[in-house]
């Protein structure tokens, strides 16, 4: 039987915390493998693999936080042999994710020797609404590789704790941890104050400013979920993990999601899609690569699929009714 991709939710009852935990297992497998199957890139460096499969575990963790009819895109890059490492998960759970490198990665580089060598690496949080309006552009937040003294960050659960602190005024706890089987991790965060299902009406502004970071109740639940080892959150499953942690709280658990409703692998990649990237380059630069190449063959970095586009195949897409490009249409 596959072993299925999980994500739970759960609530601490009559406390204002809500938490959630995700275990990517035959998603990530998948990343991984058509990763490996491709012959021009091959297998990624094992530090690599880890923070791509924090990437993926947390996007899935954000997505769940959030209610979006849309995609969440979430970018590390910077100056070091990681150009960019990108995770992309659906409304639905259905994700993606891939990276790529200039240079050699050494066996144990750190968050830092990847992406953020000269102190200059960004990670940035895109929310790409499916129903976009014309003209409208992505949601999209930017935070550096460094805390509040400029120091770098090496866990990507930190930058990710700071991005949600900066953008959304919560506390928020993860616990992040991947290897070549399984990527995790583990969500906490303090209720908003104001909104359904919370403290609404109990404080003033300059109260709920002061609240920041006080509650005892979210800095208990915290430290325990900080006890958590990365070795536990691969290597246990879900209901173990939350009995360990959390056996003396007072739980609220809603039905996990798994198979079609929870995490799985797919990718959004198309020859329509191809077909409009080849049309936004222009007339001239397609037959340029017809001349040189005989045909345009367009990879995707997701997935692994192969375009291939001959000459009257590119003459159709510029002799089409739809020949016009499409705006924000392209191959991610």
């Amino acid at each position: 039987m596959k072993n299925l991709s999980e994500l739970h939710k759960f609530l601490f009852d009559g406390l204002p915390v809500r938490g959630m935990v995700v275990r990517l297992t035959d998603a990530w497998q998948d990343i991984l493998k058509r990763r490996t199957a491709n012959t021009e890139t091959g297998a990624y460096p094992e530090p690599v693999t880890q923070l791509l499969g924090q990437m993926a575990a947390a996007a899935v963790l954000m997505q769940g936080n959030i209610k979006f009819n849309g995609a969440l895109v979430l970018q590390v890059f910077g100056d070091g042999p990681v150009k960019l490492a990108v995770a992309e998960v659906q409304p639905d759970f259905s994700l993606r994710a891939t990276a790529s490198l200039q240079g050699d990665v050494p066996l144990a580089a750190s968050l830092s020797q990847m992406v953020n060598q000269n102190n200059e690496g960004r990670c940035a949080i895109t929310l790409d609404p499916l129903d976009r309006m014309p003209g409208q552009q992505p949601y999209q937040g930017v935070v550096p590789l460094f805390g509040d003294r400029k120091e770098k960050l090496e866990k990507l659960s930190e930058v990710l704790e700071h991005y949600m602190l900066q953008s959304e005024q919560l506390d928020t706890t993860l616990v992040l941890a991947a290897n070549h089987e399984v990527a995790a991790g583990l969500l906490i965060q303090r209720l908003p104050l104001e909104g359904s299902g919370n403290l609404a009406g109990s404080y003033g502004s300059a109260e709920r400013e002061s609240a920041l970071g006080q509650s005892e109740d979210y800095q208990r639940i915290s430290i325990l979920s900080k006890s958590l080892q990365a070795e536990e959150l691969l290597s246990l499953d879900i209901d173990t993990v939350l009995h360990r942690l959390f056996w003396q709280e007072p739980l609220l658990r809603f039905e996990p999601l798994q198979g079609a409703q929870g995490p799985r692998f797919a990718c959004s990649c198309s020859r329509e899609r191809v077909g409009r990237m080849i049309r936004s380059l222009g007339a001239p630069e397609a037959e340029s690569i017809l001349a040189e190449r005989g045909q345009i063959e367009v990879g995707c970095e997701f997935c692994g699929a192969q375009y291939e586009f001959d000459p009257v195949d590119a003459a159709a897409l510029f002799t089409s009714p739809e020949a016009m490009p499409t705006p924000g249409a392209e191959l991610h």
